[in-house]
C-alpha cells in the first residue's frame, strides 16, 4: 500500500515542458562463440555498470500512472491485442536507474536508453541530451571490464539490417488544443524538417537494400501517418495518450520521427524549432492548408534527395522544397511569438529569437548549397567525410568501408568517434562547453519537477523505492505504507520551491516533515 503525501507549488508563465529520450545501438566484440549474451542482457551489464561507477541508485520505476495502450482519439486498446512491445508499463526485471540529473538510465526493447529529464528550453534540452552521451560512453567502458569483452555503444537508429530504434522528442501541450489540429498542421513540419535534423545514413530501404546515401537514419521506416505503435507499422504521428501529467490539462506529443543527432545545432534546432511550431498550432497562427499529400511517401522522397532541390506536393496543389514548407511553419512562429512575447522570460526571448536565426539562416544555406553547413549539421558533415573517403578511394556506395564509418560517426566513445575528431579539429560548430555536459551528467535542470527528482536521489537515494516522471515512492522510517509524493505539474519541485526545504532535511523523515508544513 501507497500513502500519498503532500506536493511542492506553483509554475512560472509560458514555458514549454520537453525532453529527448534515446535508445543507444549496442554490440560486444569478443564474445566467445557459442557463448554470445543477448542484447538485453548485454544491455542490462551496460545499465548497472553506470550505476557501480557513480552515486546514482538503483530504483524501481513506478508504473501506476503509466497508460501507454490509451490513444489520444478516444479508446485504449486491451493488452491481448497489444503487440508485446507496446507493454512499456510492464516490469521485466531489468536494471533501471535514476539518475541524481533527473534523467532515467534503463533497458528498453533490448537497447540500453537514457530518457533525459523535462526541460523548458532548447538549450538545456542540447546540454542534457550530450549528458547522456557521457553517461553511455562512461556505461559502456565499465560493462566492458566487468565482461572482459568490448562493448560498444552507437548513438544512431538503425543497425542498417532492417531494424530501428528510436530517438523521442516528448513536448507537453494544452489538452484544449484539438489533436486533429495537431495532426493536421504538424505532419508537414516533420517530414521536411529532416533537411535540418537528419543524422546521415548510407543505405536506401529499411534493411539497406540499395546503394546510396539519405539525409535520415528513421525516415524509411515510417509506414503510417497516425497511429499508436512506435516499433511497427511506425507512424509519424504518435497517438498514445501517457502526459505524465494532469491529464485533465495537458497531453504529451511523442514525437517518434526523429534521428539521433550528434551535432549540438541539430539537436537545438530539432527542439527550438518544433517547441516554436506546436506553441504557433496552440495558438492558431499556422495556415491551416499547409498540408502534405502522401506524408509517407513524402517522408522518405525528402529524405533520399540530399540535394534539397526535390518538390513536396501540398493538397491544395502547391509544389514546394522542404525549405521552403519549412520557412512557412517559421513565420508561423513568428507571428506566434509576437502574440506570446509580453509572457515570455527575458531569456526565452532571447532564445527565441537565436533558434528563429539559425532557422533562416539554415534554410537559406540549403537553397544555396547543403556543403555550407558541414561544421553544423549531421547529415552534411556525414556526407563531406563520406565524399572525402570516396574520392581518395574511389569507393561507390556499396562499399563496407562506408558503412563502417557511417557507424563509427556515432561511437559513444570519444576515443573512436569519428564526430569526436571533428569536434576535436575544430570542424564541428558547438552550442555548450565540456564543462556544462559534466555538470549536466550530475545535476539536474533547475526549472522543472526533474530537480527534486535528482536531488532526493543524489541525497536520500536508499529511501526511495520507486520512482517517475510524476511521482516519487519513499519508504518513510515510522510511516507504516511507503509514501508517493506526486508530481503532476512538471513545473512544480523547482530548485526555487524545494531547495531550501531539501538543504535543511537531514533526513527522508525530515524531509516529509518539512513539506508537510
Amino acid at each position: 500500500m501507497v500513502a500519498a503525501a503532500g506536493s511542492p507549488i506553483s509554475p512560472p508563465p509560458v514555458l514549454r515542458v520537453m525532453g529527448i529520450e534515446t535508445e543507444y545501438g549496442i554490440a560486444a566484440l569478443g564474445q566467445p562463440v557459442g557463448d554470445e549474451l543477448h542484447p538485453m542482457q548485454l544491455s542490462n551489464h551496460v545499465v548497472k555498470g553506470y550505476g557501480w561507477t557513480t552515486t546514482a541508485q538503483p530504483a524501481g520505476w513506478d508504473y501506476e500512472t503509466e497508460t501507454p495502450l490509451r490513444d489520444i482519439r478516444g479508446y485504449e486498446i486491451s493488452r491481448t491485442a497489444a503487440h508485446p512491445d507496446q507493454l512499456t508499463d510492464a516490469d521485466l526485471g531489468m536494471a533501471n536507474v535514476i539518475l541524481t540529473n533527473g534523467a532515467r538510465l534503463y533497458v528498453d526493447h533490448a537497447h540500453p536508453e537514457y530518457s533525459g529529464p523535462e526541460v523548458t528550453n532548447a538549450l538545456d534540452a542540447v546540454r542534457y541530451d550530450k549528458a547522456g552521451d557521457a553517461v553511455m560512453a562512461i556505461a559502456a567502458d565499465q560493462a566492458s571490464r566487468t565482461l572482459g569483452q568490448s562493448i560498444r555503444l552507437y548513438k544512431n537508429n538503425t543497425d542498417g539490417k532492417g531494424v530501428s530504434y528510436g530517438t523521442h522528442e516528448n513536448y507537453l501541450l494544452e489538452r484544449s488544443t484539438p489533436f486533429d489540429r495537431v495532426v493536421t498542421q504538424f505532419t508537414g513540419f516533420l517530414v521536411s524538417r529532416q533537411v535540418i535534423t537528419g543524422a546521415g545514413r548510407v543505405g536506401l530501404g529499411q534493411a539497406s537494400q540499395r546503394a546510396g546515401f539519405q539525409i535520415s537514419q528513421r525516415a524509411d521506416f515510417f509506414e503510417a501517418e497516425v497511429g499508436l505503435e512506435t516499433t511497427l507499422n511506425r507512424p509519424i504521428i504518435n497517438t498514445r495518450d501517457e502526459p505524465h501529467a494532469d491529464a485533465s490539462r495537458h497531453r504529451r506529443l511523442h514525437v517518434i520521427t526523429g534521428d539521433a543527432n550528434l551535432s549540438e545545432i541539430s539537436t537545438y534546432l530539432k527542439v527550438g524549432t518544433a517547441s516554436w511550431v506546436l506553441r504557433a498550432i496552440e495558438n492558431g497562427t499556422v495556415p491551416a492548408g499547409v498540408r502534405v499529400d502522401s506524408p509517407v511517401g513524402a517522408m522518405h522522397s525528402v529524405s533520399h534527395d540530399p540535394s534539397c532541390r526535390g518538390l513536396l506536393t501540398l493538397t491544395d496543389g502547391r509544389r514546394l522544397t522542404a525549405m521552403d514548407l519549412q520557412e512557412i511553419y517559421l513565420e508561423a512562429a513568428r507571428t506566434c511569438y509576437d502574440l506570446v512575447v509580453e509572457n515570455l522570460a527575458e531569456t526565452a526571448r532571447i532564445e527565441a529569437k537565436d533558434v528563429f536565426t539559425r532557422w533562416q539562416e539554415t534554410l537559406d544555406a540549403l537553397r544555396r548549397d547543403p556543403g555550407e553547413l558541414a561544421d553544423q549539421l549531421d547529415w552534411v558533415a556525414k556526407l563531406d567525410l563520406m565524399e572525402s573517403y570516396r574520392e581518395r578511394d574511389g569507393l561507390g556506395w556499396d562499399s563496407p568501408k562506408l558503412a563502417l564509418i557511417d557507424l563509427q560517426y556515432c561511437d559513444v566513445d570519444p576515443r573512436r568517434s569519428l564526430f569526436a575528431a571533428l569536434v576535436r579539429k575544430g570542424r564541428m560548430r558547438r552550442l555548450v562547453t565540456d564543462e556544462e555536459i559534466e555538470q549536466a551528467r550530475s545535476h539536474p535542470p533547475t526549472d522543472t519537477r526533474a530537480y527534486f527528482r535528482g536531488r532526493v536521489m543524489d541525497k536520500f537515494g536508499p529511501a526511495v523505492v520507486a520512482a517517475s516522471w510524476d511521482s516519487v515512492i519513499f519508504d518513510v522510517p515510522g510511516r507504516a505504507a511507503l509514501q508517493r509524493l506526486p508530481l503532476l505539474d512538471p513545473l512544480k519541485g523547482t530548485r526555487a520551491q524545494v531547495e531550501a526545504v531539501i538543504d535543511r532535511s537531514a533526513d527522508v523523515g525530515e524531509l516529509f516533515a518539512n513539506l508537510d508544513q
